[in-house]
């Protein structure tokens, strides 16, 4: 039985969902906030923050390890660099999802998903809101 198994395949199959998360993820580690679907942004929480648990620890294992699952180094370097020193003392819980409304081609629901404890190179998303409806 299947039970608690309810998300994570995306419709996709093996080698396109990990390429998938692979470069959802490095484009997470890099912007520290990316817009896609809701179903995508949920699943990749669970596998960003496997990450940045890695991230934390930073010991060389861990840095082979992330690269292995990341498979990029400069997101790899990032993540061990400033995100992971980010959240040392936070327990888990590193990722948040906004709810964006719904993309006008076909009618899905997107979402951003970025950290909670945010880096200097982030502007909050009301900024970007506000600007565009001034018009």
């Amino acid at each position: 039985m299947r039970h608690l198994h309810h998300r994570g395949k995306l419709s996709r199959p093996e080698g396109h969902r990990k390429a998938l998360l692979r470069n959802l993820g490095a484009a997470l580690i890099e912007h520290e906030r990316i817009r896609t679907t809701e179903a995508k942004a949920k699943v990749l929480r669970s596998y960003i923050e496997k990450l940045v648990t890695l991230g934390r620890k930073g010991t060389q294992h861990h840095r082979r390890q992330a690269f292995a699952t990341l498979g990029k180094k400069g997101a790899v370097h990032k993540l061990f660099e400033e995100i992971g020193p980010r959240f040392t003392e936070r327990p888990g819980g590193y990722t948040r999802i906004i709810r964006d409304g719904q993309r006008a081609g076909d009618g899905a629901w997107m979402a951003y998903i970025e950290f909670v404890e945010k880096g200097a190179s982030i502007a909050p998303v009301a900024a970007e809101e506000s600007t565009e409806s001034d018009s």
